[in-house]
Parts: C-alpha cells; sequence; structure tokens
C-alpha cells in the first residue's frame, strides 16, 4: 500500500474543542520481531495475541490554537505530569505529523494509565501509543466524516508503529500479523493486520497469565536491543528462521494441533532471548526465577499431561499461556507452586482480547 494514502486530503468540518478516549491492549507476540530498520520497518514478519485486561487507557483533550511549528502537547501519567514520556511521545509527533497535520492546530493534554507496571516486560508501549493513535484517527474522523472503520484502524496502526514497532499489533484482535509474509494476505511492514483465516475453536478464547517477575525497569530498553541486531552474526538466519515458523504457525492456529504450537512458541520465546545473550555488547533480561519458573512448567506439563506453555517478552516476566479449558486447575498451579517467584507473588490472570475500545 502507498503510504500516501494516510495523508489527509479533506479534513473540511471545524472542531475548536473536543476529548476522546480509548482503551487499547498490550499484545504478546508468538512469533517474535527483534531487529528493525528506519522509519520503524521490522526485519521479519510477527504474530501476537492480542491481550484483553493489560492495557493503557489515554484521554487526549484537543484545544484549537493558531496553528504551532510543533506539536504542542502535555503529558500525565497516572495523575501526575510526566516529563520522562515527552521526548519519545514528541519524536512521534513529529514522525506522524505528515499523516496528521491537523496537529498542529491544536494544544493537546493527554492523560494516560496502564492496568499493569510500566516498562516491565509487558509491552507497555504497544498499548500507550496505539491509544493515541486511536485519539488522533477520532479527531480525523470529526475533521473528516467519511472515513470508514476499516481505513480508521488501519490508519491508526500505521501510525502506532512510526511511535514503537509493537504498538501496530494492539490496535485490533485476537491475532495480529505485522510484517509482509508471502503466506498471509494483506500483510504489510507499515501496518498490522488481523490474523485473515479461521482460527481453531481452540485459541479463540486462549488464556495468558503474566507472572511478575520483576516489576522495574527494564536493564536494556528493547530499542536498544533491536539495534544491537545490526551486524549480529545470527541476525539474517534469525530472520528467515522467524517468517518459516509463521508459516507453521499459521496452519497451527487454523488446525488446532496445541503440542506443535506449544513446541513452536516455547523455542521462539528462547531464541529471542537466545539472540540477546549473543549480541555485542551481550545483556540478559531474564531473572533466575524465570529460569524457576520455566522448568516448573515444563515439569507439570510433563507430569499432568498438561497443554500449558510459556512465552517471554523483552523482559524477566512470564506468560503462562493455556487453554481455556484448563484455567481452574493451571490457576491452581500458578497459586500454589508459581505465584512465589513472582515480586510479592503478583501476577495478572489475562486472556486473549478483540483490540481497541473507545471509552
Amino acid at each position: 500500500m502507498n503510504t500516501s494514502a494516510f495523508i489527509p486530503k479533506n479534513l473540511s468540518n471545524s472542531v475548536e474543542k473536543v476529548s476522546f478516549t480509548w482503551q487499547t491492549p498490550s499484545n504478546i507476540a508468538l512469533v517474535k520481531y527483534w531487529g528493525k530498520t528506519n522509519p520503524q520497518l521490522p526485519k521479519n514478519a510477527s504474530i501476537s495475541f492480542t491481550l484483553n485486561n493489560c492495557h493503557t487507557t489515554t484521554t487526549i483533550h484537543f484545544t484549537k490554537n493558531n496553528g504551532v511549528k510543533t506539536a504542542d502537547f502535555d503529558i500525565y501519567f497516572e495523575g501526575k505530569k510526566n516529563t520522562d514520556f515527552k521526548p519519545k511521545i514528541a519524536q512521534f509527533f513529529e514522525r506522524v505529523q505528515q499523516y496528521c497535520p491537523y496537529i498542529l492546530m491544536y494544544d493537546m493534554e493527554i492523560h494516560s494509565e496502564n492496568s499493569f507496571p510500566h516498562s516491565s516486560g509487558i509491552a507497555s508501549s504497544a498499548s500507550g501509543l496505539s491509544a493515541i493513535a486511536m485519539c488522533l484517527m477520532s479527531l480525523e474522523q470529526e475533521l473528516n466524516t467519511n472515513l470508514t472503520k476499516e481505513f480508521v484502524n488501519k490508519k491508526a496502526s500505521f501510525l502506532a508503529r512510526l511511535g514503537s514497532g509493537s504498538a501496530s499489533r494492539s490496535v485490533e484482535g485476537p491475532l495480529v500479523v505485522w510484517g509482509k509474509h508471502p503466506e498471509i494476505e494483506g500483510s504489510s511492514d507499515v501496518f498490522g493486520v488481523p490474523f485473515p483465516y479461521k482460527i481453531h475453536p481452540i485459541f479463540n478464547n486462549y488464556q495468558d497469565t503474566i507472572l511478575l517477575v520483576d516489576k522495574g525497569e527494564k536493564v536494556v530498553s528493547s530499542t536498544v536491543g533491536h539495534n544491537l541486531m545490526i551486524g549480529h552474526p545470527f541476525a539474517e538466519q534469525r530472520f528467515v528462521q522467524a517468517n518459516e515458523n509463521l508459516s507453521k504457525l499459521s496452519k497451527i492456529l487454523q488446525n488446532g494441533d496445541v503440542k506443535a504450537f506449544i513446541n513452536l512458541v516455547e523455542s521462539e520465546a528462547l531464541t529471542l532471548h537466545g539472540m540477546m545473550l549473543t549480541s555485542n555488547p551481550y545483556f540478559i533480561l531474564m531473572k533466575p526465577n524465570t529460569l524457576e519458573i520455566i522448568n516448573k512448567i515444563w515439569d507439570y506439563r510433563n507430569k499432568n499431561n498438561s497443554n500449558i506453555c510459556f512465552t517471554l517478552d523483552a523482559g524477566a516476566n512470564v506468560h503462562v499461556l493455556y487453554p481455556k479449558e484448563e484455567q481452574k486447575t493451571i490457576e491452581i498451579f500458578i497459586k500454589t507452586d508459581l505465584a512465589r517467584f513472582c515480586q510479592n507473588q503478583q501476577y495478572i490472570c489475562d486472556s486473549v482480547g478483540l483490540g481497541a475500545k473507545k471509552q
């Protein structure tokens, strides 16, 4: 798709003052994206479960001004004015200005809060930036009432990607593919698309319990980690592997082979962290309790013929994935055996969700 289609041609309506609130979810990649080129284009395709309970709720108050050279905004995070996030959001507004020129005509007051700890490996930038993108698109809809829902979601994913690659996968659900892939119809490097094929019923209400092993800031940010893939000795092989795994996972999601799902998803998680271990400089985001949990999950699965498995994002926390039919027994296992490895025994019970919701 030619991205010029996202440059507005007709903004005939006038709006002096308006506010919008969106709740957008985080997502957890099953096939990982690690490595990119500017502007936020992936080196391989990825696919993620959209989450339901881990989300960001963002309100933007727009007030008409006389036109400025750069987007003027204040950001409040969880009730307090926040300057730490300002540079990233300012960069985001600069990147999207060509596609959203109307932001220069408004002063913006942004209020945002998460249902989960920030910067702990639950993709807070994904939910946060997709929420801002949805608010911008709500404003664009006020200025041009002819926009379709399909166009709004596609452009929101495109805009969100310019702030955080994984944010492109937080607009829709339950499964979203980002990155051009020959076997995924409609897939693109510039926005995420809903998985276009019929999903086996077992994956429709999949559960994800997120074990909060470490709620602190990551020692190495995802941005730095992605950049370390430049010149990485195994990078090219990894990009090929990821695209091949997406081909395999596409078939698994359609045929319901849960055992194959377990093998592929856990392998992807460990490969992601293997790329970190073999970067230069090398780094480790897993904690000792991350490994304790992984071993406990493997032991439980073997002893109980369970379909429990894990995945990891770029952090120490563990996403425990399992079918809805095993929810009761696995939640007991988590409470009695795994919670002690979490910081303050905290974990979040989540499940597959359907994407952004206007509030």
